[in-house]
């Protein structure tokens, strides 16, 4: 009789992993108190005291902002949109180029299309996942106007040397740290260490308002430009005093006072769902560091960890599994996951951007090549092995266990590890099972798959 479940033995654990629970009776009370109110919105998108939101927006953008020292807190009703006006508020325009990477989710880089921008992709460091110093220089051209760093799956990018990279070509900085909320990298909250960055509070985030985002800046001219693009900018330029009208036609990101109210309690609860998370991480980096073949999630010098996704780097030369095979008798091993829930391991993440036919094909906006045929004569390369960092994360390495979460504990990371260990042990009995792993592989992509469209966001 098989040992391995995949082979019809019997799975280590058959109990469900409990289903995260975000919602409480403080969020409860925080909504009804908004509806009694019966002012769900109190934004107008023309000048007055009320084109920057009623009293709960004003609320969580300041309770944001005094957390962590920011100097501007300008909510919005998704990240994706906060990308928007981020990249709207630092002025880029049609035919720019901005250095984004290829592993994240894909509003990352769509943000810097919507307003006719190219995006360059550069290669990912093999060990914290995000775009460095060294890989951004490579990319580099006369016509980059800027960088937006993505601190992938909750761990802050090296910001040194990419600040001082950016400060020397003279690049504005984006941060997308949809992933890391309350992150520092050598004690500074990543967010505003460049020139503008911010947060999802997208509903599978560590705190969310359902959809939502929140930009951060320490410039006051472009937290007045993001509250702009966020409130139809064309109906509020004059009466801001605005003399600089580009990138000034806005649209309605506003989150509601709804949001607002719940984004406040989930605030409250930030510091003990990271707590949790970095028990949990911590746990689970003890079981790896005995397992030869796999290698727990390194982070860069200062640099903080949210644990939104734990990614794991995986030699399948060492264990003799190939890495769908692995996936595959590790989740028999375990149960179904609930509703709503993604199974207790995956491999990969999202594939590179560029490889989407939007980038094969260059044809964003309208069909006749906008905004490459912004830069005629430009070569824009986005074939296989333009990032091969990336390219062998996605296609060989990278595995993502889901259960680094609310409101999994200890015991629930022992079991994953047993699991993982029974099957390294019983390998031989999966010899019979490689011919069957070509395309059966789980995929996960933004939190495992769980990003396919950065909810950013």
């Amino acid at each position: 009789m098989s040992n391995l479940a995949i082979a019809g033995g019997a799975p280590l654990r058959t109990r469900p992993f409990p289903a995260r629970k975000t919602m409480g009776e403080a969020e409860k009370q925080a909504v009804i108190a908004v509806m009694d109110s019966d002012r769900l919105s109190s934004f107008y998108g023309s000048p007055g005291e009320r084109w920057l939101g009623g009293a709960k927006v004003r609320e969580f953008e300041q309770k944001w902002a005094e957390k962590y020292g920011f100097r501007h807190a300008i909510s919005v009703n998704s990240w994706t949109t906060g990308l928007m006006t981020a990249v709207g508020a630092a002025g880029i325009g049609p035919g720019d180029e901005v250095i984004v990477s290829p592993y994240t989710m894909s509003a990352s880089a769509t943000a810097v299309l919507f307003y006719g921008a190219i995006p360059v992709f550069a290669d990912i460091d093999p060990d914290t996942f995000n775009i460095s110093a060294e890989t951004i220089e490579q990319v580099l051209t006369p016509r980059s106007k800027a960088i937006l760093v993505v601190h992938i799956f909750g761990q802050a990018a090296d910001m040194d040397p990419i600040m001082a990279l950016a400060r020397r070509r003279r690049l504005t900085v984006i941060e997308d740290a949809a992933q890391a909320p309350g992150v520092r990298y050598k004690g500074r909250p990543i967010g505003a260490i460049g020139d503008i960055g911010g947060f999802s509070l997208n509903y599978h985030k560590h705190i969310h308002t359902g959809e939502g985002g929140m930009l951060v800046t320490d410039n006051a001219r472009l937290a007045l430009r993001s509250q702009l693009i966020r409130n139809h900018a064309e109906n509020l330029v004059e009466s801001q005093g605005m003399d600089d009208l580009c990138n000034m036609i806005g649209a309605n990101y506003r989150l509601t006072e709804l949001q607002a109210a719940i984004g406040c309690v989930q605030l409250d609860r930030l510091d003990a769902c990271l707590a949790h998370h970095h028990q949990l991480a911590a746990h689970l980096d003890r079981h790896l560091a005995t397992i030869p073949g796999f290698t727990a999630p390194r982070l860069a010098e200062g640099a903080g960890h949210a644990y939104y996704a734990y990614a794991v780097k995986y030699d399948a030369a060492r264990t003799g599994i190939p890495r769908a095979l692995l996936v595959r008798a590790v989740n028999a091993e375990l149960p179904p996951p609930l509703a709503g829930e993604q199974p207790a391991l995956g491999q990969a993440y999202v594939a590179p951007l560029y490889l989407a036919p939007l980038y094969q094909n260059k044809i964003a906006i309208g069909s006749k090549g906008f905004p490459w045929s912004m830069n005629a004569g430009v070569a824009y390369d986005y074939g296989k092995g333009s990032c091969p960092v990336a390219e062998r994360m996605h296609e060989h390495e990278m595995l993502l266990p889901s259960l680094i979460r609310e409101p999994l504990t200890i015991a629930d990371i022992d079991d994953f590890a047993a699991a993982l260990k029974k099957v390294l042990r019983h390998k031989d009995e999966l010899a019979g099972l490689a011919s069957q792993t070509a395309g059966t592989g789980i995929q996960h992509g933004h939190r495992p798959a769980m990003e396919s469209n950065k909810g950013k966001q």
